[in-house]
């Protein structure tokens, strides 16, 4: 991994120690895609920082040299992942936020993970998300849930988790969100009381002409064709839930089709 810290306009070495995402998850992230040393959708994820910075009265630091030093960490042309990390910065213990934060950013480049050489095998997660409409869709650093699921698929020898709300509605994988295909129509979780509202859903929301509603365990279970889709990796068509297999689906080729023509990273090759 290669790395650059700032407190806003200085290079740090290391984080602060007193840096309050260290101690309470006080800020957001943004993981992205880069195709030939340039981020395709750096318009959308910024949106959405922007929107989580508002959320939480987090000021941002200059977009434009953000992207510099971004930029700067592909100079060689080359495909991978870019992560952005801004927190509210170093503060006095305890959980009053500064009165006039600086934010701590990082910058780190990181290697494109590897595509499944197979559909995924998912697990249904004891591990619920709590409800807490002042922080859905975004992209904040408080990831236990997450964690803690993650670990439960892992112990299931499953390739992700799927987390449910409260009322058992479906929400989306453990790092990815989730489109079913019911009735000849893609339907999508609606992010309302947790869980994020992903780049690449929000793509595809639009392109495949999707709907947004509750999504009770028992129709994603009954679906015709069930993908997982992040900015990262693009479609992950699932095989498996439980008891339920699907087989391959013309309606997912064709979503990987539409998704290719949005990004150059999700390419399809011709058969």
């Amino acid at each position: 991994m290669n790395a650059r810290i700032f407190r806003g306009e200085i290079r740090l070495d290391a984080i602060p120690a007193n840096d309050r995402c260290l101690a309470y998850g006080d800020g957001l992230f943004e993981t992205m895609r880069v195709h030939r040393g340039e981020v395709p959708w750096w318009r959308e994820h910024w949106t959405r920082l922007r929107l989580g910075a508002e959320r939480l009265g987090i000021p941002l630091p200059d977009e434009a040299r953000v992207r510099a030093e971004a930029t700067s960490l592909f100079v060689d042309g080359g495909d991978g992942v870019l992560k952005l990390l801004v927190t509210r910065g170093a503060g006095e213990r305890g959980y009053a936020p500064p009165p006039d934060p600086v934010p701590t950013w990082i910058v780190s480049r990181h290697g494109v993970p590897a595509t499944p050489g197979r559909s995924l095998h998912l697990h249904v997660c004891g591990t619920r998300l709590a409800s807490q409409p002042t922080l859905a869709g975004i992209k904040h650093c408080n990831r236990l849930e997450q964690v803690l699921a993650r670990s439960e698929a892992e112990r299931a020898g499953a390739d992700e988790g799927l987390m449910l709300d409260m009322a058992g509605n479906v929400i989306g994988a453990t790092a990815a969100n989730l489109f079913a295909t019911i009735d000849g129509c893609w339907v999508t979780p609606a992010i309302v009381d947790c869980g994020i509202a992903g780049v690449c859903r929000a793509k595809l929301l639009s392109a495949l002409d999707a709907v947004e509603r509750a999504l009770p365990l028992a129709e994603v279970e009954s679906a015709d064709a069930v993908f997982l889709c992040n900015a990262v990796r693009g479609i992950l068509p699932v095989a498996r839930l439980g008891a339920r297999e699907w087989s391959s689906h013309p309606a997912i080729a064709a979503a990987r089709t539409e998704l290719s023509r949005l990004h150059p990273s999700f390419l399809v090759e011709p058969a």
